[in-house]
């Protein structure tokens, strides 16, 4: 297979030689930090010629190439938080053209000035996407003591959560699991520590991130709500150096610096949160508490070649009197190697492996149980920069994925819990793609793919089988569905295929350029995926279970449309961008009323299959420049699914009607501020403000012997009250810093300064005492205040 690529990538290269015109050059090259010798992603390269002007950007190993006529050239290097590079060259072959960025002093940080990376691209066929580096997050209110990546895009049109004390994120109306977050290209299944409250990236060692909502390239796959795409720091190949900072909740600490100078480095970076241990103080044995562990090393053998390995290892500890013990989290490892083939083909192989585990202890029960989900990832990925209007990328991902659903011993001897191992679950995902970049005139730009995706479910498992196969039954007398009794069993040995899917997954983007300050654009992608979270509830929790798609279980498959008009306003000082979108999701499980999801052997007996869709308008204003800065958000959208009967017959679920998903958010508002007053005082603020979210109440009674049972309504009919809070920030850099080693500032930061008691749920019960109903809201977070002392040297 690797041999076929190699062929196809030299095919295209024979192209090339052959359609370039002969007084066409390449212009090809890395740009760098100066200070760390880190490759800078999304760097602009604006290049002026006599009839020449364009604007390129680095890639994710920040590589850049482009091939132009021969003659002289002014180029124009800009990066935020970095000093603008201008120089002159001349070319008149093959040249290869490194820059180093020099980063802004604060005193050059007061001046406005003007940056590149501010301004919205109009002309590239890239819409629904947010770029975030690393120097706008820590820009961002630093709440808890420090800047949070998952809090970071939750400012974002169309991305909320499901509300306070719940992890994940939800994008344009899809659900937490439809997600695809890659850290330095390995999956991470739970984003969150503490169910939210942090998440698992340490800012400290991440370098850029990109949050694809819609028109996504054909390189990715799995998801079909959106694309988290965060990379790691590579670690200081010029001098060693540590930050860190120390807080009243959690610490961190990062070093970084060179194995062998200007060739190799490492980056090693851990955090925990410790304040379960004042806890112990009041002999109080309740605790929880979370630690991460962030690696890479890099080896540059020559100008053409890169080695990296990069790693991840994060655990949630939750214990309870020691009675309820509770632990997950996310392992990663990944080792890649750069390659150039020429300076016009890049290519990039990975070896990467995922685990996400989940541990559970109940000790007066007696029993340890144990799940989680494993993959070991295959990618090659070429980017082939053809002409200066023509950019080509194609690739291989392949994925093998071994699932365990649960595994049951007992604590002791004693305990009577019989030992039991649910079966395994086995899965293989292989896919190739090609997408093209091109711009086909002044005004019109497109990008255009496709990707080809296939899914075998593999044994080693005995599976049930079923009348009519149907794993679910309609009782029509009372109009209820009920799980199905196996007909009887069939059993798969080891890597037989149980079942295979298919599909073709098109995406295409096109924008229009208006003129120098506004676009249009539109996109459309179709996208597959194979994986499917068994919970029941609003967002992911650490007792879900994932399950690969079968004979009952069908893939999901997404179609998206998007419109939008971007401008740039006083040469990018502000900028808008309006997009709307809709969205249809086929085979969307449900669940039947009633469904025992955990440690079920059997989940095909409690789904249907459905349908979901979402739709809505988005709106984001920026203030780029000055000492005010920050953005403003709004959405508009509505998030729905719905199962109808199978049959004439039979009613569905909520009886066939629409209803609204647990993270629909009919409005939902973001404002986020910095203010740099001076060189030692700098001030952030978050106001978040959203609908409440969906929840079925009771809307009647009935006794029976003498016991109080509710009616419940329509699935999700009704709201938790409206969710806002504020969170401010203020940050003090000593003056004293200057021509220091060591660099200190203290971080002060309230979280929901005016103690708002957001909803996490309302309970009904019946007062003991007056025996009446009463509504019962459970808040998890009210004020937080604190402190941390950030440092560097």
């Amino acid at each position: 297979m690797l041999r076929n690529i190699q062929i196809f990538s030299l095919l295209f290269s024979l192209f090339s030689l052959i359609t370039v015109a002969q007084d066409k050059v390449t212009l090809s090259g890395t740009i760098k930090d100066a200070k760390s010798n880190e490759t800078i992603i999304g760097a602009n390269i604006q290049i002026n010629g006599t009839s020449f002007n364009r604007t390129i950007q680095t890639n994710e190993y920040g590589y850049y190439s482009i091939s132009i006529s021969k003659g002289n050239y002014e180029l124009t290097i800009q990066n935020l938080g970095f000093e603008t590079v201008t120089e002159t060259i001349e070319l008149q072959s093959n040249t290869k053209k490194d820059f180093l960025l020099s980063e802004k002093s604060k005193e050059i940080e007061e001046v406005v000035v003007k940056s590149n990376n501010k301004i919205l691209k109009i002309d590239k066929p890239e819409m629904s996407v947010n770029k975030l580096s690393i120097a706008q997050i820590k820009q961002m209110p630093a709440v808890l003591g420090e800047v949070d990546v998952i809090r970071s895009i939750l400012t974002l049109p169309g991305v909320t959560n499901a509300g306070e004390g719940q992890s994940g994120f939800n994008v344009r109306g899809g659900s937490a699991d439809q997600n695809l977050i890659l850290l330095d290209e390995a999956t991470i299944y739970n984003s969150s520590h503490l169910f939210g409250f942090f998440s698992v990236f340490n800012a400290d060692a991440i370098k850029d991130l990109k949050l694809y909502k819609g028109g996504i390239p054909a390189r990715y796959g799995g998801r079909v709500a959106s694309v988290l795409d965060i990379y790691q720091k590579e670690g200081n190949s010029n001098k060693f150096s540590m930050n860190g900072g120390i807080g009243l909740i959690s610490s961190r600490l990062l070093a970084e610096g060179p194995i062998v100078k200007d060739k190799s480095s490492f980056l090693i970076a851990g955090r925990s949160s410790y304040a379960h241990l004042f806890l112990k103080v009041t002999d109080n044995q309740n605790s929880a508490y979370f630690y991460d562990l962030n690696t890479k090393l890099n080896y540059k053998i020559n100008d053409k070649n890169n080695l990296y390995l990069s790693g991840y290892f994060g655990r949630d500890v939750f214990n309870l009197n020691n009675q309820f013990m509770n632990t997950y989290g996310n392992a990663v490892l990944n080792v890649r190697w750069n390659h150039l083939f020429s300076d016009k083909l890049f290519s990039n192989m990975s070896l990467i492996y995922s685990d996400y585990y989940y541990g559970l202890t109940l000790d007066f029960i007696g029993f340890n149980w144990d799940s989680g989900i494993k993959n070991y990832n295959f990618k090659y990925d070429f980017k082939h920069y053809l002409t200066d209007k023509y950019k080509l990328f194609y690739g291989t991902n392949l994925v093998y994925y071994s699932f365990n659903p649960g595994k049951i011993e007992p604590t002791d001897s004693e305990s009577g819990i019989n030992p039991k191992q649910l079966a395994k679950k086995y899965a293989f995902e292989p896919s190739f793609y090609i997408d093209a970049e091109q711009k086909i005139s002044e005004k019109i730009a497109i990008n255009y793919g496709v990707r080809y995706s296939m899914f075998y479910r593999l044994g080693q498992e005995t599976i049930n089988t079923y009348a009519n196969n149907q794993a679910v039954l309609y009782n029509e007398e009372i109009k209820i569905y009920e799980k199905a009794t196996p007909t009887g069993t069939k059993y798969y040995g080891k890597n037989d295929v149980i079942a295979h899917f298919n599909n073709f997954e098109p995406r295409l983007a096109v924008a229009y350029t208006i003129n120098a300050s506004s676009s249009v654009k539109a996109s459309y992608n179709r996208m597959s995926q194979y994986l499917h979270l068994i919970s029941n509830t609003q967002s992911p929790t650490p007792l879900d279970v994932w399950a690969p798609s079968d004979n009952f279980l069908k893939p999901q498959i997404l179609d998206q449309y998007a419109l939008g008009y971007f401008k740039n306003i006083k040469n990018g000082d502000y900028t808008l961008e309006i997009e709307t979108f809709y969205k249809k999701v086929k085979n969307r499980l449900d669940y039947i009323d009633g469904a025992d999801l955990i440690a079920n052997e059997a989940i095909e007996q409690v789904v249907l299959a459905g349908k979901s869709r979402a739709y809505g308008l988005e709106v984001l204003a920026k203030k780029n420049e000055g000492k005010l800065t920050g953005w403003a958000s709004y959405t508009l959208s509505r998030s729905e699914q719905k199962t109808a009967g199978r049959t004439p017959n039979e009613i569905g679920i909520n009886n066939g009607e629409w209803y609204k998903t647990g993270w629909n958010k009919t409005h939902n508002v973001s404002i986020t501020a910095a203010y740099r007053w001076n060189e030692k005082w700098s001030f952030g603020s978050i106001f978040a403000l959203q609908t409440g979210q969906p929840v079925t109440f009771p809307t009647g009674q009935y006794q029976y012997q003498g016991i109080n049972v509710p009616v419940y309504g329509n699935r999700n009919e009704n709201n938790l009250p409206t969710y806002h809070r504020l969170d401010v920030s203020a940050t003090l850099t000593p003056s004293k810093n200057k021509n220091r080693n060591w660099k200190g500032e203290w971080v002060f930061s309230i979280y929901n300064i005016y103690n708002r008691r957001n909803a996490a749920s309302i309970n009904f019960r019946q007062n003991q005492d007056s025996g009446n109903n009463e509504a019962v809201r459970l808040s998890i977070f009210g004020m937080v205040p604190s402190v941390t002392y950030n440092f560097k040297f």
